[in-house]
């Protein structure tokens, strides 16, 4: 995967990532909404400094390090990723409140049509905005999305400085072990 120049990344504003699914999911991951650099690349969670793969990978879901580019591999593992919201943006808190509620009407459909195990939401503000549960925290929450258990991780992004890579292992594998 080639690197995308300032120019490319930034004409990705508004662009969409399509949804990593197949049959049979363990666990639908759903992030916020996409990187610029995301789109740019057409590979969810691609900016450099983002944790998703290396928490994926660290909490055992994978046996081995996977490059954004290698999503497509996903599927036959049970894993797939989607979003709550698919327009792109530089920060996740430019997504407005009807924003999120309107991505978290959407993602209750996709859960019903994919039929995943479990969805797993990576932002606990964005999980409670879309869902209206704003006293959620991370975890298994009581409630479901489309009928399957919802989990919320943190924000692997790495403007999250609130969980650092230990920490977001520990959560993913939370989640891992609930759901082999």
């Amino acid at each position: 995967m080639n690197k995308p120049s300032a120019d490319e990344i930034a004409a990705a504003a508004g662009r969409t990532i399509p949804d990593v699914v197949g049959p049979h999911l363990r666990v639908l991951f759903s992030g916020i909404n996409p990187s610029l650099y995301s789109a740019a690349t057409g590979h969810h969670f691609a900016r450099p400094g983002n944790r998703f793969w290396p928490a994926l990978h660290g909490a055992g879901f994978t046996d081995r390090l996977l490059h954004p580019s290698e999503q497509h591999l996903l599927p036959s593992l049970g894993l797939g990723i989607t979003n709550v919201v698919a327009r792109a943006t530089a920060r996740a808190d430019e997504l407005s409140p009807v924003e999120l509620i309107a991505g978290g009407k959407l993602l209750t459909h996709v859960v019903r049509v994919t039929e995943p195990t479990h969805v797993a939401i990576l932002g606990v503000t964005a999980y409670r905005t879309a869902f209206g549960r704003p006293k959620a925290r991370l975890g298994p929450q009581p409630d479901q999305i489309g009928g399957t258990p919802v989990w919320v991780l943190p924000n692997p992004s790495g403007l999250n400085a609130h969980f650092q890579l230990p920490a977001l292992i520990t959560e993913f594998l939370r989640l891992r072990e609930a759901t082999s």
